[in-house]
C-alpha cells in the first residue's frame, strides 16, 4: 500500500501540513514585529536625543551647548543643528560622505514645518552616499525637533540615521527564526511519523478483527493497551462483537420463537407476496385451506389456490394499503378474515391475513340471545302471579281476610324473588365488567368458617341433614374479602343443602399450604349430570330444571361464585356423579395483590 493511500501518509502530511502553515504565519508575524519594534525603537531614541540637544542649546550658551550636545551622539547617528538659514553646524563625529546637504533641510517641505509649524516631525528617506551610482541607496530616518533658542527663532535640531544597523538586527532575527521553524518541522515530522505508527497499529487490528467478525466469528477480540481514545475504540470493538454475537443468537432464537408463536396459534396466518402467492401458513390456516379445498370437492385442486373471497380482500388491501375486514363460511364454521398490507420501507412487499374462527363466538351470540329469554323467562313468572293475586284482591275473590293475607304473602313472596333477581344480575353485570371492589383484611380462616356453619346449622337441622366442618391442623390467617367469601360459601352451602335429601350430609373442608388456601364443599345429594358440569357456571344455567322449581332458585348464583373467585385470582371447580354427590372446590392463593 502506497504511503499517501494509508492512515500513516495520511496523518503525517496532515500533520505536517498544519504545523508548516502555522510556522510560516508565525514567522511573518513574528518578522513583521521586530521590524516595526527596531523602527519604533530607533525613532523613540532619535526623538529623545534631539529633544535632550535642543533643550541643552535653550539652558546653555551656544558653544557649551553644542559641546554637551556633541557627546550625546554616537558613530552612527548623525546631527545637524539649524539655528538660521545661514547658522548650521553638523556633528563633528559622522561621516562626512553621509552628511545631508543643507538645502535637504531647508528645502523639503515636510522637514520645513519642524520651523513653520514648530512641531516635531519624523520622515523616512533614501540617500545614496555614492552620487554616481543612484541605484545603491540605503534608508535614513530623520527626526526634527524645533528649537526654543530665543536668540534662534527659526531654529530646529535634525537628527537621522541609517536603517542598515536595524536591517542587520532585523536579518540575523530572520534567520534565526528560519532556523528555529527548520528544526520545528523536522522535529514535526519524526513525531507525526511516529504519532501516526502509534495510531495505526492498532487500527490496523482491529481491520484484521473486522474481517474476522465479517466472516461470523464474533469471539475476536482486540487488545486494548492503552487508556486513550484507541483503547476506547478497542474496548468498543470488543462490546460491539459481543453484542453482535447476542443479538444474532437473539434473532436465532426470535426465529425460532416466532416459528412456534405461528405453529402454537389458533388463529390462522397465511403471508402473500406481491403477486398473491403464498409464502407462509400455520396449521390453523392449513386446516382452513383443507376444509375449503374439501368443500370444493375437487382431488386435484391446486395447492396454492385460496379461496375468492381471501384473494379480493388481499387485492383491496393491496391496492388501497388499508386493511380490509371480511366474513366466509366453510363446512359449517364462520371465519372472520383480517388482511392488512406488508411494507418494504415505502413500498408494499404482500400482505398478511389473520384468520379466526368464530364459530364459538357466534354460539356465544346466541347464548346471549338465550339469556334475554331467560330473563324475561324468569321475571315473567313472578310478574304473572303478582298480576294475578293483585287482581284476585282488587275484585274482592278473596272472600275472607286470611285468603286475602295469603294472596299478599304470594305478592310480597314474588316481589323479593323478583328484586333479589335484579340485584343478582346487577351484581354479576358490575362484576363481570371489572368493576367488583373488594376490601381486603387478614382474616382468621377457622373462626371465619365456624361462623359461617353455624349460619346454616338451623336449616340443615330443618332438613335433618347433617352439616359437617373439617378444619386444618394449624391456625392460619389469610388475606381477603370476608364479606365476598362469606358470599360465595353462603350459596355454595345453601345450594349443597338444597339438593341433598333427607339424612343426607354436607361437609365443609379447609386445608392450606405454601400456595395458598383450598376449601370444598361436599354433599351428598342428587349430583350433576357429566354432560352438564361445564355449563354449571353459566348465567340462568340449570341441571335439572324441575329439581330447583319452588327453591327461590335464580340461576345466577354459582355465576357469582365464580366472578368473586376469579377477583381473588383464585379458581373454582366442581366434581360430581349422578347420584352420588357434588364437591366443589376454590382455591385462593396467598399472595392476591
Amino acid at each position: 500500500m502506497m504511503l499517501w493511500r494509508s492512515v500513516v501518509g495520511k496523518l503525517w502530511f496532515t500533520i505536517l501540513l498544519l504545523v508548516s502553515f502555522v510556522l510560516f504565519i508565525l514567522t511573518i508575524m513574528l518578522l513583521e514585529f521586530f521590524e516595526n519594534y527596531h523602527i519604533n525603537e530607533l525613532e523613540r531614541g532619535l526623538t529623545d536625543t534631539a529633544q535632550k540637544i535642543a533643550r541643552i542649546l535653550d539652558e546653555h550658551d551656544r558653544d557649551v551647548g553644542l559641546e554637551i550636545s556633541w557627546e550625546l551622539v554616537d558613530d552612527v547617528t548623525e546631527v545637524v543643528i539649524v539655528t538660521n538659514p545661514n547658522e548650521i553646524y553638523y556633528s563633528p563625529k559622522g561621516n562626512e560622505s553621509f552628511n545631508l546637504p543643507t538645502k535637504y533641510f531647508t528645502e523639503d517641505a515636510d522637514l520645513q514645518k519642524v520651523i513653520t509649524e514648530d512641531k516635531i516631525v519624523k520622515k523616512m528617506s533614501s540617500f545614496s552616499e555614492d552620487k554616481d551610482n543612484s541605484k545603491d541607496q540605503s534608508k535614513i530616518l530623520i527626526i526634527g525637533v524645533p528649537l526654543k533658542d530665543t536668540t534662534s527663532k527659526n531654529g530646529a535640531v535634525y537628527i537621522y540615521q541609517s536603517l542598515e544597523v536595524m536591517q542587520e538586527t532585523t536579518s540575523s532575527t530572520t534567520k534565526f527564526i528560519f532556523l528555529a521553524a527548520g528544526v520545528a518541522i523536522i522535529l514535526t515530522t519524526i513525531f507525526a511519523f511516529f504519532l501516526s505508527t502509534r495510531i495505526t497499529a492498532p487500527l490496523r487490528k482491529m481491520r484484521e478483527a473486522a474481517f474476522e467478525v465479517a466472516r461470523g466469528k464474533f469471539d475476536t477480540k482486540v487488545p486494548f493497551p492503552s487508556q486513550d481514545e484507541i483503547g476506547e475504540l478497542a474496548i468498543a470493538f470488543n462490546q460491539m462483537g459481543k453484542q453482535l454475537k447476542f443479538n444474532m443468537n437473539a434473532l436465532s432464537q426470535e426465529k425460532e420463537q416466532l416459528a412456534s408463536i405461528l405453529s402454537g396459534m389458533a388463529d390462522g396466518v397465511i403471508t402473500f407476496n406481491n403477486d398473491g402467492t403464498i409464502l407462509i401458513t400455520n396449521p390453523p390456516a392449513d386446516r382452513f385451506l383443507h376444509n375449503w379445498y374439501y368443500e370444493q370437492d375437487e382431488d386435484n385442486m391446486d395447492t396454492a389456490a385460496v379461496p375468492s373471497k381471501v384473494m379480493e380482500l388481499f387485492q383491496q388491501a393491496v391496492n388501497t394499503e388499508m386493511e380490509q375486514v371480511g366474513e366466509i363460511s366453510i363446512q359449517g364454521r364462520f371465519w372472520v378474515m383480517i388482511v392488512s398490507p406488508l411494507y418494504n420501507n415505502k413500498y408494499i412487499r404482500g400482505a398478511v391475513a389473520v384468520i379466526r374462527d368464530m364459530t364459538e363466538e357466534r354460539q356465544l351470540d346466541k347464548l346471549r340471545q338465550d339469556f334475554i329469554a331467560n330473563v324475561s323467562h324468569e321475571l315473567r313468572t313472578p310478574i304473572a302471579m303478582m298480576q294475578g293475586y293483585s287482581e284476585a284482591i282488587v275484585d274482592d275473590i278473596a272472600g275472607t281476610d286470611e285468603e286475602k293475607k295469603e294472596m299478599a304473602r304470594v305478592i310480597y313472596d314474588e316481589s323479593l324473588r323478583m328484586g333479589r333477581l335484579v340485584n343478582e344480575l346487577l351484581d354479576l353485570a358490575r362484576m363481570e365488567a371489572g368493576h367488583i371492589q373488594l376490601i381486603k383484611e387478614e382474616v382468621e380462616v377457622h373462626p371465619f368458617l365456624q361462623k359461617i356453619n353455624r349460619k346454616f346449622q338451623g336449616l340443615a337441622k330443618e332438613k335433618d341433614i347433617q352439616l359437617g366442618l373439617e378444619l386444618g391442623n394449624k391456625e392460619v390467617c389469610f388475606c381477603f374479602d370476608p364479606d365476598a367469601m362469606e358470599q360465595v360459601l353462603t350459596n355454595l352451602i345453601d345450594n349443597a343443602i338444597r339438593h341433598t335429601p333427607n339424612k343426607g350430609k354436607v361437609t365443609v373442608s379447609e386445608h392450606s399450604d405454601d400456595r395458598g388456601l383450598t376449601i370444598e364443599v361436599k354433599d351428598s345429594g342428587s349430583g350433576i349430570p357429566e354432560e352438564d358440569l361445564p355449563f354449571v357456571f353459566e348465567r340462568f344455567y340449570k341441571a335439572d330444571k324441575a329439581r330447583t322449581r319452588g327453591r327461590s332458585g335464580t340461576g345466577l348464583g354459582l355465576a357469582i361464585v365464580k366472578n368473586i373467585v376469579h377477583a381473588h385470582k383464585g379458581q373454582i371447580s366442581v366434581q360430581s356423579k349422578v347420584d352420588q354427590g357434588t364437591t366443589f372446590s376454590l382455591f385462593i392463593p396467598r399472595n392476591i395483590e
